[in-house]
């Protein structure tokens, strides 16, 4: 996710998903199944801790080993139908049912295969519950090696979005596309979704003809558009990572192995800003090992994609935000790619390790960044995630601070989609880095990769590999005590090695100075700086600013109004916060064209602190969910639910408050999903 979803970086900083529950949305269909017999329900998965808590399914007694997709794809009725076949492993010889995980999914029967033959088989769909779904209880007595679901998905089901053609870059053809993570596959797939069963699949889907369907598979880049496609995805993968998508789709290379695919409106633009993306590819293959998934393809999707990027296997959904014409947020798709190895070869098992999947994704996006643009760079991204980790960890219940986090602590597996995965995570690798050195660790993690390649693992089982590959390396390196705090224990230990950003430290000289003065930097100090820099510069600002002052921001750096997401996400804020309403028309516009998630929930909870405020923020949300993926409307929507503002209360302005100025500067990333920034100031690319 993400992650997202997917965090997914920048040219540099990982970002962090808000710590928001994705609730389902739609009717809450509960269809009755043609041939059924009364079969033992519960309302949610139970929490243990050898289970995962946010599926039903079983995979101690059953797993689907292999998936066979035949879809109808239909932009009318927006829904997908057909059947999905398993093949099953059946692990217990006591087993007689086939549990499945789905959300508001029409089940229309249901068919074991027998002697060759397909026969009815018996089968319950329980009531649903909002965060889980509906647990698809399949009676097979026989332990048939193969079952068969017809159904049919809601026009509502949360991983899917469709776009009327206005909502694209064309403005000819409609655009479909699914994000499956955490648990949303379920709502286009009945499944067994959980990481921790991995399958191969193939498909087959049929579509209009004038558009093109692709999937997380081998997507053939000469491939016509017929109105029928196939595909194979012969490495076994787990459901969140499956995808699909459908539009108005064409393709350019990179690479022999690596290229982009776009709307004709988009892909040029997409092609050159990630040109650096074969380079990232064969940088990540000298730290880690040989890529394994054939091709590295990058999907440009609509500005409504709810995250940065989406790292499923093959072809990396990538949001268009990160276009910006200077290459400065390509570290984003290093992120995705990173993915490669650590989430996609090696997945966390259940959603309670997430930071197996994004701590270590988190890492090595660093590495690879600092290997194609320098250490300095590097180091400034450790200190702004830093920074962003502690400010949320101020938010965060203690029980989530943790990186292994223990069964029932996490209603909602996206409670674990934020900074403490990806940020903490990461610093316990660079911890491990400086305790035993880079060559050593790098050798460790090269072995890790090779180890547990397309499996998926826990965190007790990390630890097992730790102490049996790395510790005796260096016996006197790190004590168990230590290793324990970083992962049972909340809050930062105090083992944890420190980054130092000179660069950011001029930031912060520059805005206290301008604080205290009204004094702007000059030009030519803020000519050169980066992204982060920008990004430091706002976030280290008071709460509330006066008027004068953000008029004399606005004037000199045009903030309002800017088509850098990195920076609007943090000004409307402030704008809100200061009253400053020569931005608000500007803002609700940005509310409207957007969704990623990450760059419109800061906004959307600044509106929310006060009654007037709120209404603007409801009125905003009523106008752009047309355009929203239900992910964001979804979190969109809880956030103006449970906000309680002052009766009463207005925007505006406030008298500013004494700044707050970090030792080593930092952008603080709190409220973001893990994917990150957009810019206006062109970054080095080298």
């Amino acid at each position: 996710m993400r992650v997202p979803p997917t965090r997914s970086g920048r040219l540099f900083p990982l970002a962090v998903l808000s710590l928001l529950a994705l609730l389902a949305v739609g009717c809450q269909r509960e269809p009755t199944p043609e041939t059924s017999t009364p079969i033992a329900s519960r309302e949610a998965p139970v929490a243990a801790e050898d289970r995962d808590e946010h599926s039903y399914a079983e995979p101690d007694k059953v797993v689907i080993a292999d998936l066979a997709l035949d879809l109808d794809l239909d932009f009318e009725t927006r829904t997908l139908a057909g059947t999905a076949t398993y093949t099953l492993e059946w692990k217990d010889d006591g087993a007689g049912e086939l549990v499945l995980d789905t959300r508001d999914l029409a089940i229309e029967r249901v068919e074991g295969e027998t002697d060759g033959a397909w026969q009815p088989l018996q089968h319950a769909l329980d009531p649903a519950d909002e965060r889980f779904g509906s647990r698809l209880v399949i009676s097979t007595p026989e332990r048939n090696a193969r079952v068969r679901v017809a159904y049919r998905t809601s026009p509502n089901a949360s991983g899917l979005q469709w776009l009327e053609p206005s909502m694209t870059a064309g403005g000819e053809l409609p655009f479909m596309f699914s994000q499956s993570q955490a648990i949303h596959a379920r709502s286009w797939v009945p499944l067994q979704d959980s990481p921790s069963v991995r399958y191969t699949y193939g498909a087959t889907v049929r579509s209009r003809p004038d558009v093109m369907v692709l999937m997380s598979a081998d997507n053939d880049p000469d491939a016509v558009r017929d109105g029928e496609y196939r595909f194979s995805m012969p490495q076994k993968i787990p459901s969140y990572l499956m995808a699909i998508a459908a539009g108005d789709l064409v393709f350019k290379p990179i690479s022999t192995r690596s290229g982009v695919w776009a709307e004709p409106a988009t892909v040029d633009a997409a092609v050159e800003e990630f040109a650096d993306t074969e380079e990232m590819i064969v940088t990540a293959e000298r730290l880690y090992g040989p890529y394994r998934w054939e091709r590295y393809d990058l999907l440009i999707l609509p500005p409504s994609f709810p995250y940065g990027g989406m790292e499923n296997p093959r072809l990396s959904f990538i949001t268009p935000t990160v276009i910006v014409g200077d290459k400065s947020l390509v570290s984003l798709i290093a992120h995705e790619l990173a993915h490669s190895w650590s989430g996609n070869l090696v997945t966390n098992a259940s959603w309670k390790d997430m930071w197996l999947n994004e701590g270590f994704t988190s890492y090595v996006e660093n590495r690879i960044v600092e290997a194609l643009y320098g250490r300095e760079v590097a180091d400034m991204e450790y200190v702004i995630a830093r920074d962003g980790l502690q400010k949320a960890l101020a938010d965060t219940p203690a029980q989530l601070q943790v990186l292994a986090v223990r069964p029932g602590d996490a209603r909602d597996p996206d409670d674990t989609f934020g900074a403490v995965a990806y940020d903490k995570g990461a610093w316990f690798l660079q911890f491990l880095e400086e305790r035993f050195g880079r060559d050593t660790l790098d050798a460790f993690l090269r072995g890790y990769f090779d180890a547990f390649a397309f499996q998926s693992i826990s965190t007790a089982t990390f630890v097992e590999h730790l102490e049996a590959e790395l510790l005796p390396k260096k016996p006197d390196a790190v004590t168990k005590a230590e290793i324990e705090e970083w992962l049972y224990a909340p809050g930062i230990p105090a083992s944890a090695p420190m980054a130092l950003s000179p660069r950011l430290g001029l930031v912060d000289s520059a805005r206290l100075a301008w604080l205290g003065s009204a004094q702007l930097p000059p030009q030519a100090m803020t000519a050169d700086w980066t992204t982060q820099e920008w990004i430091h510069f706002l976030e280290g600002m008071p709460d509330t600013l006066t008027l004068e002052q953000m008029s004399q921001l606005d004037t000199a750096y045009g903030f309002t109004g800017t088509s850098n997401g990195e920076l609007a996400m943090r000004w409307y804020p402030l704008a809100v916060r200061s009253g400053y309403a020569i931005a608000f028309e500007p803002m609700n516009e940005f509310l409207q064209r957007i969704g990623r998630r990450k760059l419109i929930m800061p906004v959307y909870e600044a509106l929310a602190t006060t009654e007037e405020g709120l209404a603007l923020a409801r009125s905003a949300l009523r106008l752009a969910r047309p355009g929203y993926h239900p992910i964001t409307t979804a979190s969109a929507e809880k956030a103006l639910d449970e906000a309680s503002p002052p009766p009463g209360s207005r925007v505006t302005p406030a008298a500013p408050a004494e700044p707050d100025i970090p030792e080593t500067g930092a952008d603080g990333r709190t409220g973001t999903d893990p994917d990150a920034p957009p810019a206006e100031t062109p970054t080095p690319a080298g």
